[in-house]
Formats: structure tokens, C-alpha cells, sequence
């Protein structure tokens, strides 16, 4: 999906016109970006959040012309997932946590009873 589909997409979504839907997406996205920029994270629950990492000086190589270059500091925007994300985007995975999760909380609540039954 491009910015335009996406338009389209809020558009339709909102009865707004393509003009109007631009400006909001434009609006987001630069109230993001300008967050971001400032060093403050973005979180939008479910979703996921934006942040700005530090990345440390290094050196790289240059298959080009064989040699090794400094690469220096610079600080990146990232992008981390929600869990609701994630999960929409491979419910496998999503139903394997939700058991691990469940297999836990069993876990926990078969040590708390024995716990209890020792006192």
C-alpha cells in the first residue's frame, strides 16, 4: 500500500475527501516525525511505538574499493510492534504465546498451592 491508497482508504473509511484525508495523514505523521526528532517516543497501544536510537560510531569496509571507513554516530528513528500488531500479522505465533502464557500461569498456580499446602 502506498500513501495514496492509504489515503483512499482513510477517505472512504471517514467519508472525508482525498484532500482532507491527506491532511490528516500528513498531520500524523508529521506530529510523529517531529516527536521523534525531539527524542520523545511515539506509543500508539496495539499498534506499536517510534522512537529515536542512539547508534554507536563504527568502522565498516568498503567492498568497492577494499578498504575499511569510519562510520560515524548518528541517531536513527525505530520502529518497535505492538502485541496486536504482531499478533494480526502472524496469529500462529500469537496462539503460541497465548499458550505459553496459559502454560505459565499454571505453572505459577500449581507452585502457589503447594506453597500454601506446606504452611
Amino acid at each position: 500500500m502506498n500513501r495514496q491508497e492509504l489515503v483512499e482508504k482513510i477517505a472512504t473509511a471517514h467519508t472525508l475527501s482525498k484532500a482532507e484525508a491527506g491532511r490528516v495523514l500528513d498531520t500524523v505523521t508529521e506530529a510523529i516525525v517531529s516527536a521523534v526528532k525531539k527524542g520523545d517516543a511515539v506509543q500508539l497501544v496495539g499498534f506499536g511505538s517510534f522512537k529515536q536510537v542512539a547508534r554507536a560510531a563504527r568502522t565498516g569496509f568498503n567492498p568497492q574499493a577494499g578498504e575499511k571507513i569510519k562510520i560515524a554516530a548518528q541517531k536513527v528513528p525505530k520502529f518497535v510492534p505492538g502485541a496486536a500488531f504482531k499478533d494480526a500479522v502472524d496469529p500462529k505465533a500469537a496462539k503460541r504465546r497465548a499458550e505459553k502464557a496459559a502454560a505459565k500461569k499454571t505453572t505459577v498456580t500449581k507452585k502457589a498451592a503447594v506453597k500454601a499446602k506446606k504452611k
